[in-house]
């Protein structure tokens, strides 16, 4: 394969993790705005988040006819399966690390322990040390994050702070198998139809424990408004961008990508909210963005 080939490929795989991570870094905003404007717990709101996605992308499928051309395969089928089970987990593990620890511990485990967990897959698939720059790229990132988003505001106590990691622990590694499933690519399912009937079975699954917590909704525009787009854009249209850009990156620089989400929603927190950030902070969104530059740079190879 010539090298004319090869590097649009990559540049469009780069391109596709970068607007993910883009995009999910506008979901903080929006969902806490949700969460705050209709009183919903946060596993409501992560039902919200997946089953409108689901449906505001199906609809697109049927529409533009994308539905027609999915086979009807068992390989397909487990892949939605797979999918859509591994959102739920992720979505209610994180959730649970929410309410035993904090945001900022749940963010940094959940988010930090992704790209780790898929450099030691990687090596042991490989049986080869990853290669130097790579450990630059995911140490400075795990560090970044670290700077960027630690408070100890809201610490639980010990026990419930232990309990909250391990549950950040299994959403991060719920993160990283479903980074891995993606990047094996199924033939005649593409990322937008997998990312529709994901959200669609993650949502039902989330659905009676949704319910249970309470799923009202005011019929008030502005709510109803939040709840589109956290559906649409920072769910529906970045996880469709993210499983795309899988077909062509390493599962590691995937998983760095998600670290885009703290990022923009820190700058997001700054422009629109008029939060400050302290030194420390912004020591910390440098060496993060730094890190995802060498890790876009120089990345390992597929």
């Amino acid at each position: 394969m010539s090298v004319s080939v090869v590097l649009p490929a990559r540049a469009r795989s780069s391109a596709a993790l970068l607007l993910a991570g883009v995009l999910w870094g506008t979901g903080g905003l929006a969902g806490s705005l949700l969460a705050a404007r209709a009183e919903l717990p946060p596993l409501s709101v992560a039902a919200y988040r997946l089953l409108v996605g689901g449906l505001a992308g199906g609809l697109y499928v049927a529409l533009t006819g994308g539905a027609r051309g999915i086979p009807r395969t068992p390989a397909v089928f487990r892949r939605l399966l797979a999918v859509g089970g591994l959102f739920a987990l992720f979505q209610t593990s994180y959730f649970a690390a929410v309410s035993l620890s904090s945001v900022s511990v749940a963010t940094m485990t959940t988010i930090g322990a992704s790209p780790v967990l898929l450099t030691l897959v990687g090596a042991l698939r490989a049986r080869r040390f990853p290669r130097g720059w790579t450990l630059v790229s995911v140490g400075g990132a795990v560090a970044g994050l670290v700077l960027l988003r630690w408070s100890p505001d809201g610490i639980a106590s010990l026990a419930s702070t232990a309990a909250g990691i391990g549950c950040a622990l299994v959403a991060s590694a719920g993160f990283a198998a479903l980074t891995l499933v993606t990047a094996r690519r199924v033939d005649g399912l593409e990322p937008l139809p997998t990312t529709v009937f994901g959200c669609l079975i993650g949502g039902v699954l989330l659905g009676p424990a949704a319910v249970w917590s309470g799923m009202g909704l005011p019929p008030r525009v502005d709510v109803l408004a939040l709840a589109c787009f956290f559906g649409i854009v920072p769910t529906a249209l970045a996880y469709a961008a993210y499983f795309r850009g899988l077909t062509g990156a390493h599962p590691v620089l995937g998983a760095l990508s998600a670290l885009l989400e703290p990022l923009t929603a820190s700058v997001l927190s700054v422009l629109l909210l008029g939060e400050r950030l302290g030194v420390v902070a912004w020591c910390g969104a440098a060496l993060l963005a730094g890190a995802l530059v060498v890790g876009y740079w120089r990345p390992e190879p597929r």
